[in-house]
């Protein structure tokens, strides 16, 4: 695929989108940063990855960024500049968990999805279900050039074709293939629990942990390569409001 992505822009840029920040920038892209405490806050991370970072208003990495990633808690999505991301692209890389984000009546109802509310807030773009579903040094560690026999894949999903496309592009550039799930209202296929929720980029985890010590574990765990075809496999096996994978709950 070739790439059409020059300028990555960030709102949020905590785990996943420092993560995605540095495959960018390894990828040879630009990128620019953003969070709700300000520019001086990335200073480090922007030093870190060097003179193709810089950081900026979540607006003005809306207004610069050739495609934007969403990666801030869900609860803060309405907070994501709409008229500044009009006509962009936009990676959804949020997961709706209540104990964090309080109660949202239609997710909790099933009359939308995650991605389908964020969509509804920016309504003058196109948004695109990627990047949820696999713990950040996961996914830092499981990129590889396109053809590579190890190489993993992601789902996503979206409305739109051409959007959909351009994140696929994208996540080639940055080491992965893709799995098309569908449109945004079948993106609850890689929401937390499901089976292929973080669970096929690691280890099952030993049993007898406590749930402290099973976080603990996963963000120590090794990275396991999901090709495209399992990936496939554990989207299509999904069933709604079942919980697949009790240890990540």
């Amino acid at each position: 695929m070739t790439p059409v992505t020059k300028t990555l822009g960030l709102i949020g840029s905590g785990m996943i989108g420092g993560t995605l920040a540095r495959l960018a920038i390894t990828a040879g892209l630009e990128v620019v940063l953003s969070n709700s405490r300000g520019p001086e806050s990335l200073a480090d991370l922007v030093a870190e990855l060097g003179d193709r970072a810089r950081a900026a208003s979540p607006a003005e990495a809306a207004e610069t960024g050739d495609l934007v990633v969403a990666t801030i808690p869900l609860h803060a999505y309405d907070k994501l500049p709409a008229s500044a991301l009009t006509g962009k692209t936009v990676i959804d890389t949020m997961n709706y968990r209540s104990s964090r984000d309080g109660h949202i009546a239609e997710l909790d109802s099933n009359e939308l999805t995650a991605s389908e509310l964020v969509q509804r807030h920016l309504a003058g773009s196109q948004v695109v279900k990627a990047c949820n579903n696999i713990v950040f040094h996961h996914l830092l560690a499981l990129a590889q050039p396109s053809g590579a026999a190890d190489r993993s894949a992601l789902p996503i999903a979206g409305d739109d074709a051409a959007a959909k496309a351009e994140v696929a592009r994208l996540l080639d550039t940055l080491g992965y293939d893709t799995v098309d799930m569908g449109t945004l209202a079948a993106s609850w296929r890689s929401a937390p629990t499901t089976p292929v929720y973080c669970a096929p980029y690691m280890p099952t985890p030993p049993e007898g942990l406590e749930q402290a010590e099973i976080g603990r574990w996963i963000f120590q765990s090794a990275a396991i390569p999901a090709p495209a075809g399992r990936i496939r496999e554990l989207v299509d096996s999904a069933v709604r409001g079942q919980v697949s994978v009790n240890w990540l709950a």
